[in-house]
């Protein structure tokens, strides 16, 4: 077998091997059924099992109870952007949303074409490097929900708690810290998550929906928009992402076996200090672009004292088997996504190289 690499891409993202040999073993042939879990028919008994661990494993992970609904959807969260308002806007079609980067702010634009969008706190004027504080935020009691992003990708900000919303349903976009600690399920009536950075391959989409919302999704919708519809038939609807799905289960029962979110959530807390400190210790060499208390565990941006020095850095840590440093193309810098499944000895290794690099740089 090939040496893998240090995947740091921000998602697509790495896997744990675990998953990705268990997959491996069973890609032919799944449990001597004969076929592969990307060819059995959906409505089979044995891909039944499969989608019904994965809905009791992501249960147990975050203490979900029977209030709720998981639905195992498509079209990432950018279609969740549209399905959001949709859904929940009416009957007082107005919603808050606190924008706090560019995911954000794709969000807060389709919920503009279905309602009236109160843009509840922005840090766009510091260019996102921080979260707004609760202080901050101009939230409306009449309001039919709340959105929040909980971690941005591309800026490398994220919410450490809850916006506090009263009433009003808290609905959040997880995509890139989904999975990451355990968090109090009943402070949220809605969250979607890409799968393709902390869950599993792309094209699954998890939703997480209280059930008394469903009753404001209308009958006028067009169907596959209907969060009604989809709770209704468990998913089936149509035919899901079956492999990814499969995947993604897997990945709950990796943490599960590893001790739960609380455990992850000390291994995330110890792979970031470990990155952070060197940061903080370079005397400048290398800068954080976010405030301190807002900074992401997931992914780590900074820049060095030049671009031309950025470019040198990610062409060398290329060579030596670092893959996707390079920050998002909108902001420039280095980006480190440093998710669930990336090892604290990939993060070692990554410090490592940086103190050399700025040694001989």
């Amino acid at each position: 077998m090939e040496k893998r690499i240090y995947n740091l891409s921000a998602g697509p993202a790495i896997l744990p091997e675990e998953v990705l040999l268990e997959a491996q073993k069973d890609l032919y042939s799944y449990k001597g059924s004969g076929m592969s879990v990307m060819e059995m028919s959906h409505r089979g008994k044995i891909f039944d099992g499969i989608i019904k661990d994965a809905d009791a494993d992501l249960r147990k992970l975050l203490g979900i109870n029977e209030d709720y609904s998981i639905l195992f959807l498509q079209g990432g969260a950018t279609l969740q952007f549209s399905m959001v308002p949709l859904n929940l806007m009416p009957p007082n079609n107005k919603a808050d949303y606190i924008v706090t980067g560019a995911w954000a702010e794709k969000a807060a634009k389709e919920a503009k074409r279905v309602g009236a969008v109160n843009v509840a706190a922005t840090t766009k004027s510091d260019n996102y490097a921080r979260i707004p504080k609760q202080a901050e935020m101009k939230l409306d009691p009449e309001a039919s929900y709340v959105h929040f992003t909980s971690n941005n990708t591309i800026f490398g900000t994220q919410f450490r708690t809850e916006p506090e919303t009263g009433n009003v349903p808290l609905v959040c976009d997880a995509s890139s810290d989904f999975l990451h600690k355990k968090i109090d399920m009943n402070k949220y009536s809605l969250i979607y998550a890409g799968a393709q950075k902390n869950i599993g391959p792309s094209g699954v989409t998890v939703v997480v929906i209280k059930k008394d919302l469903l009753a404001r999704s209308s009958d006028s919708l067009h169907t596959y928009m209907n969060y009604k519809i989809h709770a209704d038939n468990e998913t089936m609807y149509n035919t899901p992402t079956t492999f990814g799905i499969y995947i993604a289960g897997l990945v709950f029962k990796w943490l599960l076996n590893m001790g739960g979110l609380d455990e992850m959530y000390k291994r995330n807390l110890d792979k970031a200090k470990v990155l952070y400190d060197v940061i903080d210790g370079s005397d400048g060499y290398y800068k954080g672009t976010t405030a301190v208390e807002d900074r992401s565990l997931m992914n780590v941006t900074y820049r060095l004292p030049n671009e031309q020095l950025e470019e040198k850095f990610v062409k060398e840590a290329s060579a030596k088997g670092f893959s996707g440093l390079k920050g998002h193309r909108s902001v420039g810098g280095i980006r480190a996504s440093i998710y669930n499944a990336f090892p604290k000895a990939g993060v070692e290794a990554l410090t490592e190289f940086m103190s050399e690099f700025k040694k001989n740089n």
